[in-house]
């Protein structure tokens, strides 16, 4: 795909450094400050890196017009939960504090991801909140582990489903937590988590999904707690459509969503920096 310059660097994860891959549209004026998207890969937090989802982050790109920060967190079972969560928290404190270093705005970042990364793009949020960290000015979460439920309707309805199915994501919980109560965890269940005070978020959905029913809830959940959301479902397609868009319009059709969506935050921000 043309007009994205990519290079690979390191960032500060929360054990010491870890690979990540900046992309920046080839088109974007030279010295010219760009919004920056802390992009977090899909996998069930177990597998793919940050070339398996090279086109999502190049799209996100392309679309938002943004540098986009693809980060290779720690996967289990090698490094079981937290680390991954640890991680993403340490890629965006990095990047709060060294985006010029990638051409980036410091009072424009976004957090994304997909599958489990959309888990830890708002897991992150949360956690910057926490730790009184500049917010991300919006998360785009992208079909999101929200919770550990797997007898959800869209579980039962999507139970063979593929790529992502009920045994597959008790496969990816089983490799990921430590014990059973880390299910419960709200960095993982993300449902029961404290929701108030994010960021506007954006909820990308596929109709063939095992997560569907969990992100509805999500979307309830952010809303109940006070935070601007927009959710789109896309019919017909499954979990992991996002990054197919050689193959799939639904998919071309959520990618210009999703930047349009990143874009009207980052002018807004540009116009007022106390939204």
């Amino acid at each position: 795909m043309s007009g994205i310059a990519t290079r690979e660097i390191q960032v500060a994860g929360a054990a010491g450094p870890i690979p990540a891959r900046v992309y920046r549209p080839t088109d974007a004026p030279v010295g010219v400050p760009l919004p920056v998207i802390v992009y977090f890969h899909g996998g069930g937090w177990v597998i793919a890196d940050r070339n398996v989802y090279d086109a999502s982050a190049r799209a996100l790109a392309r679309e938002s017009s943004a540098v986009v920060l693809s980060v290779d967190y720690r996967r289990a079972p090698e490094f079981r939960f937290p680390a991954q969560h640890d991680d993403a928290l340490a890629s965006y404190r990095w990047t709060v504090a060294n985006a010029p270093s990638i051409g980036g705005d410091p009072a424009r970042i976004a957090v994304a991801g997909e599958s489990a990364g959309g888990n830890l793009a708002i897991a992150t949020a949360i956690a910057a909140r926490d730790a009184g960290l500049p917010a991300p000015i919006h998360i785009l979460s992208i079909y999101p582990i929200a919770g550990s439920d797997l007898n959800t309707p869209s579980y039962q309805e999507n139970a063979n489903a593929m790529p992502l199915n009920r045994a597959a994501m008790a496969w990816f919980l089983h490799h990921t937590l430590r014990t059973d109560a880390d299910a419960s965890d709200p960095r993982i269940n993300l449902v029961a988590a404290n929701l108030s005070g994010l960021p506007p978020v954006t909820i990308i959905a596929a109709q063939i999904d095992p997560l569907r029913s969990e992100g509805e809830m999500l979307t309830e959940r952010l809303r109940a707690a006070g935070v601007t959301v927009e959710r789109r479902e896309y019919p017909r397609v499954t979990h992991e459509f996002f990054g197919s868009d050689m193959l799939l319009p639904e998919a071309k059709t959520a990618q210009v969503y999703a930047g349009a969506r990143l874009r009207a935050a980052f002018v807004r921000n540009i116009a007022d920096p106390t939204k």
